[in-house]
């Protein structure tokens, strides 16, 4: 039966009846479909934002995936340079372990690797000991001359006297740390051996080492006895050597003698500290650390760290100017021995010690030490109570002069004597000499037995820095001279002939200096250094200064057909003139002139001084005022002493004081 049903019909609640087919319920489903709201359109700068910490975080990553890759290198060039020879294996087992807060020394001897590392048949190019100073942040050097001659230690007895670089080819290099050990009474912490040929490739990756070349070098080897020395061709100047360069001229002694390749190596080694303080690219680095890795080695008892190198690193990075030292055995107490034919050197223990004493008490000129960085996490140093100085007419002084200069003593005293000091001659009316003519700095000495001679030491070296202060030693010839003063005055080659702090009084102290009462090694120029400048002045952008006064027995360099005279491009921006002066026993000074104000050179000095008007930089060597330089119009004019300090200091002054510009009258 057909059932026709009208819309809504059996729907409860349904008033409204509509005609047409019925349809079915909604199925019920636990799945709700809906539209989300529509984002608003992205800005740019969220678009830029979002850029930026993709970006960020990707540079993040590989940083953190660089300095993990910087730490393994760092940590396998470490690994590299540890001694991995058994003859370095050897001799770390003779090391003192380096203590916490103390000083470490290091023996550090260059090598020709030619014939193998431990062929036995080869000898040293170099010895030297360097001591870093926690306490006083310093770093001290002592070289030793190749040709010293002295017992040679193995396996702790002595197995001949000879030169000291052959106890490498008797002995290995245990044999020449028992030598130096022995030697110098020292405890060594490190052994390092750097291979010369090697050397060449750490100053290439430097970007070649600039250092100044105080005459002409030139050695052309035609297979002839005369020739028969490595090449070299270097023109005086300041300049930058390639390492090839630089090792022709460390090594150079075919014409003078281990003293002056001694003096060579150092200039090298203040050269580095200059160049690497000041200049350094770190972009270099991975190249030099590649270069040092396969031509150093460092043994120690203990092993070498990543923090150990980290720590002498920024230690050395991080000293004041001047507080790299140099010291050696004085020249006058070296004596040439024949031993066999063969030229050798002689020096007594007495002056062994006496370098010793230098080396291991290191007087710093210029900068005070400050707060840095150092090594094995230094410890500070006990405060003492401060007890003030006695008013200088309290204070008794005696001034002996320990520099070789006539007039010296007398002239202190007089200045000393000026200032309200009780100045006390020798007794019995002895010379007012000390002991010894070899003090590079001045020394007051202090007498223990008063609690105010220290206070009053100090205020006194004020007058007369750069100075030292100690206590009076032991010694019998200075006790000789001592009349019982409060303290003992010994002026040093650093003494210029006044004193450093100004006094109200100054006609009166000017009356006392009396400068030239010490001057006795200066000449005249004349004119030597006008017609050899004249002919330059229009061809350099800058005044040419001539001097007016030379160190004694000077002249123009013409040795062997030498040029005195050199116009050269210091840079290629920049040109530079060098002087060259010859004096007694062949040794050679200059003056150097440029526009170039950016020389590594010309970074740290140690003093500054006003003179006649016109300020002067001044740069000590052990001492010794190897530099003064003059800073007019935009161009610099240096005086630079001979490689061994020959010339005084009072002697570079005045040479740097008669400066005057070509032409005309020095500035006032």
């Amino acid at each position: 039966m057909r059932t026709t049903l009208k819309r809504a019909a059996g729907r409860a609640g349904g008033p409204e009846i509509r005609s047409g087919p019925a349809q079915p319920r909604p199925v019920s489903s636990p799945v709700t479909r809906y539209r989300a709201t529509a984002p608003p359109p992205r800005s740019r700068l969220r678009r830029v934002g979002r850029a930026l910490i993709g970006l960020t975080l990707t540079v993040l990553a590989l940083a953190i995936g660089a300095a993990g890759g910087a730490f393994l290198w760092f940590d396998r060039s470490v690994a590299a340079v540890s001694a991995h020879s058994p003859a370095l294996a050897r001799a770390a087992k003779q090391l003192a372990i380096p203590l916490p807060g103390k000083p470490a020394i290091a023996l550090l001897i260059g090598i020709d690797t030619r014939t193998g590392p431990e062929s036995g048949s080869q000898n040293t190019d170099t010895m030297m000991l360097v001591r870093a100073d926690p306490v006083t942040h310093t770093i001290s050097m002592l070289s030793f001359p190749r040709d010293l001659n002295v017992p040679i230690y193995c396996s702790g007895a002595v197995v001949a006297h000879d030169r000291i670089n052959a106890a490498l080819a008797r002995c290995g290099p245990k044999g020449s740390l028992e030598t130096v050990a022995k030697l110098t009474g020292l405890p060594i912490n490190y052994l390092i051996t750097v291979d010369f040929h090697g050397f060449k490739a750490i100053v290439d990756r430097l970007g070649g080492i600039w250092i100044d070349v105080d005459r002409t070098y030139y050695n052309k080897n035609v297979g002839t006895a005369a020739t028969d020395y490595s090449n070299i061709n270097l023109q005086p100047g300041y300049q930058r050597l390639s390492g090839g360069e630089a090792l022709a001229f460390v090594r150079y002694r075919h014409t003078d003698s281990d003293l002056y390749r001694l003096a060579r190596e150092q200039a090298f080694v203040r050269a580095i500290k200059e160049q690497v303080a000041k200049n350094f690219d770190p972009l270099h680095l991975p190249s030099l650390v590649s270069a040092i890795t396969s031509s150093v080695q460092v043994a120690s008892k203990t092993g070498l760290s990543d923090t150990t190198v980290l720590e002498y690193a920024l230690f050395a990075a991080t000293l004041p100017p001047g507080h790299v030292v140099q010291a050696s055995i004085p020249v006058g107490e070296l004596a040439s021995l024949n031993v066999g034919g063969a030229d050798e050197l002689s020096a007594s223990p007495a002056s062994i010690q006496q370098a010793v004493s230098a080396f291991k008490h290191p007087k710093v000129i210029g900068a005070a030490p400050s707060k840095r960085s150092s090594p094995a996490h230094a410890t500070a140093r006990p405060t003492k109570p401060i007890v003030p100085a006695p008013p200088v007419r309290a204070t008794t002084v005696t001034v002996l002069n320990g520099n070789g200069i006539p007039g010296a003593a007398l002239t202190a005293s007089g200045l000393l004597g000026g200032r309200g000091y009780r100045v006390l001659p020798p007794p019995g009316g002895l010379p007012a000499n000390a002991p010894s003519m070899n003090y590079a700095e001045s020394t007051v000495y202090f007498d223990p037995g008063s609690v105010q001679a220290t206070a009053a030491a100090d205020s006194l070296a004020k007058l007369i820095k750069p100075a030292t202060v100690q206590e009076l030693p032991t010694d019998p010839k200075l006790h000789a001279l001592d009349p019982h003063s409060m303290l003992v005055v010994v002026l040093g080659r650093s003494f210029t002939g006044a004193l450093t702090r100004p006094h109200p009084a100054v006609r009166q102290e000017a009356a006392l200096v009396a400068p030239h009462s010490i001057r006795t090694d200066v000449q005249s120029a004349s004119g030597a250094g006008t017609s050899l400048l004249t002919p330059l002045a229009h061809r350099v952008p800058f005044k040419l200064e001539t001097p007016t006064v030379l160190g004694a027995s000077s002249q123009p360099d013409t040795f062997g057909g030498d040029q005195p005279v050199r116009l050269y491009h210091l840079t290629p921006a920049n040109k530079a003139v060098r002087l060259v002066f010859v004096t007694g026993g062949n040794q050679f000074w200059g003056i150097e002139e440029t526009d170039w104000s950016g020389a590594p050179a010309l970074a740290d000095s140690n003093l500054q001084r006003e003179l006649k008007g016109r300020n002067y930089d001044l740069y000590y060597a052990n001492g010794h005022l190897h530099m003064v330089v003059l800073k007019v119009g935009g161009a610099t004019y240096w005086v630079v002493n001979t490689l061994l300090n020959s010339l005084s200091n009072p002697t570079m002054i005045a040479i740097a004081e008669g400066l005057v510009p070509l032409g005309g009258r020095p500035a006032g």
